[in-house]
């Protein structure tokens, strides 16, 4: 008898990198993707909900697709379209899914799900924690029935790529980022300094994008926009940051390095507001609420994102 698939959850705010995870997600035989929640963050929830409609055509998935938060909880922010183009795809103009979205929200989504598959489904986050929070809000006891949560967020030593402290998808909504770390016991955590040790040569992911597929053609077009950005800004290599959380919620075998520390929000200071302060001595007594990945097998990292943009 063949072990069943592992439900895979994935709220997410696509976003040219949060495409490329839900590539790599929906190629992996071993997991099942049984829903995406969406949340606005790198662009507006219009947007990021009919990019990830559009993903699921492209690739034949049929995963239900909730609309969810369209703002922050408290105090608004803005988004990331400077990165990722105004529509959040590389504005290709691409023809719009012919599927609709669920008129579940999908923070009742989360909760719906968490009991369909309790003790095994495994949670992904890969933009604002809004959605999230809203699950926790109404359901405290959540992280009992999820088998594993992984984050993508946070910039663990406060070198910020939003801020000067603070990293995007945890400072576009530090009051629920500050209701998730603290809701969930343990939190897998990719941050942005572990993305950008596991960068990859523009050369080489020319060469996947090259691949004879449905996937790598339209992944070429909507991330053409973010990949001339990256070239410019950040040199030889790209940093894909939900991509490498993706890694580690598909192949935890392929984490080489990790640390448990305790993490906190910073949600008031003038300058720091966003930040993730980790207490690395263990000095204030908090438990440790987040396994920090610190290095990633690079060559199984980059084979499982060649092999998202080849797949069929």
């Amino acid at each position: 008898m063949t072990n069943p698939r592992i439900p895979l959850l994935i709220d997410t705010d696509p976003g040219v990198d949060d495409a490329l995870a839900l590539l790599m997600a929906f190629a992996d035989a071993r997991h099942e993707v049984v829903g995406l929640t969406i949340a606005a963050g790198n662009v507006g929830l219009g947007h990021t909900v009919a990019n990830a409609l559009k993903l699921c055509e492209v690739c034949a998935v049929d995963a239900p697709v909730f609309p969810g938060a369209a703002t922050p909880l408290v105090h608004p922010a803005r988004d990331a379209a400077y990165v990722h183009g105004r529509d959040g795809f590389g504005d290709t103009g691409y023809a719009p899914a012919a599927r609709t979205a669920e008129d579940e929200h999908a923070a009742l989504a989360i909760l719906r799900l968490s009991h369909v598959h309790a003790g095994r489904l495994v949670l992904v986050a890969l933009g604002p924690l809004t959605n999230l929070a809203l699950a926790l809000r109404l359901d405290p006891s959540l992280p009992q029935r999820v088998a594993r949560c992984i984050v993508m967020g946070a910039a663990v030593t406060a070198h910020g790529n939003i801020t000067p402290a603070a990293e995007f998808n945890i400072a576009f909504d530090p009051e629920a980022a500050h209701i998730v770390f603290s809701g969930f016991p343990k939190i897998e955590l990719a941050d942005w300094e572990a993305v950008l040790a596991h960068g990859y040569l523009h050369a080489d992911v020319e060469r996947w994008l090259a691949a004879d597929s449905p996937r790598a053609r339209f992944y070429a077009g909507v991330s053409a926009h973010t990949r001339a950005w990256s070239r410019a800004g950040r040199g030889e290599r790209w940093h894909a940051a939900d991509a490498l959380a993706m890694a580690m919620a598909l192949q935890p075998e392929g984490v080489l390095e990790a640390v448990s520390r305790p993490l906190a929000v910073e949600m008031a200071g003038q300058h720091t507001r966003g930040a993730t302060i980790v207490d690395w001595n263990r000095q204030g007594g908090a438990p440790d609420n987040v396994d920090i990945l610190v290095r990633y097998d690079q060559t199984r990292f980059e084979g499982m994102l060649e092999a998202a943009l080849a797949a069929g």
